[in-house]
């Protein structure tokens, strides 16, 4: 009689292992399974030899798309083992400009970076540059089939994305799901900004957020390193203005050098004609005064010509420090323009206008041909400059640049415009909306700590004032937004707090950044998610 038997064995995945054992003789070999028949001995010798049992096969469970912060724009599901790593594997690139990518996978992975190889092992990550011409230069593509991963893009920021897709599949001994992730940011501007001027941070604590930057996906940091409270970065044309807690030019190279493996470009902000007051505590000549000799906080005269020299000396210094292509001028809250009357207040910015720009200029004017002007300062070092909404003056002669972003980031200012004033003139426009994604500490006026739960449930790139969403035409004017944090109240919080304060307002804003449309989990799910991948 011969008897058959089928034996499942669920390995740790999840699979169920098939196992095909027949009784006989005990002529199967080495793993392979057999149960005996119910009242038979496998020494008896009662009945035909039985064939060679078949070889164990696998069934596999159709895959689903990685776990991932921000979550992926799509995946194609397959059947597959999937990929985990072990320190026998390697990482190969096919490209040498990926070895700074290769090394870092390979470090976090606990793998081999064998460098630029062109065969194939089992178990390889492949990181590859493919010839994708008009491809979001962000972009890239994940595969895992048998055994192996190749992530391929058109840039190498795309194949670092890729990298941290695979990072975070493989989290804690996980498993990077079978089957291919295609996937893109929808915005190419991806921030966040940190007031060190009001407050000074560590190096090692902004160089901890570039890496948690990094593996979010995130591609912009904003550095406002020059305020009323202090000036935070050492200065060789004007080290009088330099607080006594300040970041060396070392340590800012250090920083710059490894956002720059991340790819993520580090923006510095010289706010001017306002919040200079730190520059001003050295140079007390160039004050604003009023019309009665009273000083004006913060605010620099611009109708000196020396003002203008100052804060050009500190441009072309720091272009050096910064080789990004992007520059934020500031523009915001220069005081002269919220009294009721600044012609008459300060006569002396009133006259200087009329100079320059003709006998029907006002102190608006001025203060816009200061912007340009310095436009003109930061371009010539090939940035593209950007101006918060509230440095951009209605009803002036003069014209802000074309080329200047807009920071627009509220709408409360006096002649406070709607971000559609911007828009319908064809001006690219940052969001940095107050109402969700700012993070001031101490909690002044209005302000509370936002936990990133309105983020993820209410706001997207269009919504740039407020709560309400701008048209969905003037989408593609939207470069995207940046979460930022400011210091106007620094010792209400530790940097530790800080730190803990804003892990989840983060991460919901990458992920409105890289998908705007409704996230598929919900908050609980994606706070979780957060927890796990930490």
């Amino acid at each position: 009689m011969l008897i058959v038997a089928v034996v499942v064995v669920t390995v740790a995945a999840g699979v169920s292992l098939g196992l095909l054992a027949s009784g006989g003789d005990g002529g199967s070999a080495g793993s392979e399974q057999r149960r005996s028949a119910p009242g038979t001995s496998e020494a008896a010798d009662s009945g035909p030899t039985a064939a060679p049992t078949p070889a164990p096969t696998r069934s596999y469970a159709l895959s689903k798309a990685p776990r991932t912060i921000p979550a992926v724009t799509s995946h194609t599901a397959a059947r597959g083992p999937g990929w985990r790593p072990a320190g026998n594997k390697r990482v190969v690139v096919s490209d040498a400009e990926l070895a700074d990518e290769g090394r870092l996978i390979a470090g976090e992975l606990g793998l081999t970076y064998a460098g630029r190889k062109n065969d194939a092992r089992a178990g390889d990550v492949r990181l590859a540059l493919n010839d994708d011409e008009g491809a979001d230069p962000e972009s890239y593509t994940m595969t895992v089939r048998g055994g192996n991963v190749s992530i391929s893009g058109p840039g190498e920021a795309g194949v670092f994305y890729g990298t941290r897709t695979l990072k975070q599949a493989v989290h804690d001994g996980g498993t990077a799901p079978e089957g291919v992730v295609r996937d893109e940011p929808a915005k190419p501007v991806r921030g966040f900004m940190l007031d060190i001027a009001r407050k000074y941070f560590t190096a090692a604590w902004i160089e901890d957020r570039v890496r948690e930057l990094g593996d979010l996906k995130f591609n912009q940091l904003g550095l406002h390193f020059s305020d009323d409270q202090g000036f935070r970065i050492e200065s060789a044309s004007h080290p009088e203005i330099v607080s006594q807690q300040h970041l060396t030019k070392a340590q800012v190279r250090k920083i710059v050098r490894l956002a720059a493996s991340r790819h993520i470009t580090v923006v510095p902000e010289i706010d001017s004609p306002g919040h200079l007051g730190a520059v001003i505590a050295a140079h007390p000549d160039l004050q604003l005064r009023n019309v009665n000799g009273a000083a004006t906080r913060g605010a620099i005269d611009i109708s000196k010509s020396e003002s203008a020299e100052i804060v050009d000396d500190l441009l072309n210094e720091y272009a050096g420090l910064f080789p990004g292509n992007q520059w934020h001028l500031g523009g915001d809250e220069y005081q002269a323009l919220v009294v009721s009357n600044p012609e008459a207040s300060y006569p002396q910015l009133a006259t200087a206008a009329r100079k320059t720009f003709g006998s029907g200029a006002t102190v608006a004017d001025l203060t816009t041909g200061w912007l340009n002007d310095r436009a003109d300062t930061v371009r010539a070092h090939d940035r593209t400059p950007r101006a918060w909404n509230d440095g951009f003056f209605r009803d002036t002669s003069v014209q802000p640049a074309k080329d200047i972003q807009v920071a627009y980031w509220t709408g409360k200012e006096i002649g406070a415009r709607d971000p559609v004033a911007y828009l319908g003139t064809g001006r690219k426009v940052i969001n940095y909306n107050d109402e969700f994604l700012y993070y001031v500490l101490g909690e002044p006026q209005t302000f509370v700590y936002p936990t990133g739960q309105r983020i993820y449930e209410q706001w997207t790139p269009r919504v740039l004032r407020g709560t309400t969403a701008v048209p969905a035409k003037y989408d593609p004017q939207i470069l995207g937004g940046s979460f930022a944090v400011w210091c106007d109240l620094a010792n209400s919080q530790t940097q530790a707090q800080v730190r803990a304060g804003i892990r989840m307002p983060l991460r919901a804003t990458v992920q409105k950044l890289w998908d705007a449309g409704k996230p598929q989990l919900t908050w609980a799910e994606f706070k979780a998610l957060a927890d796990r991948l930490d």
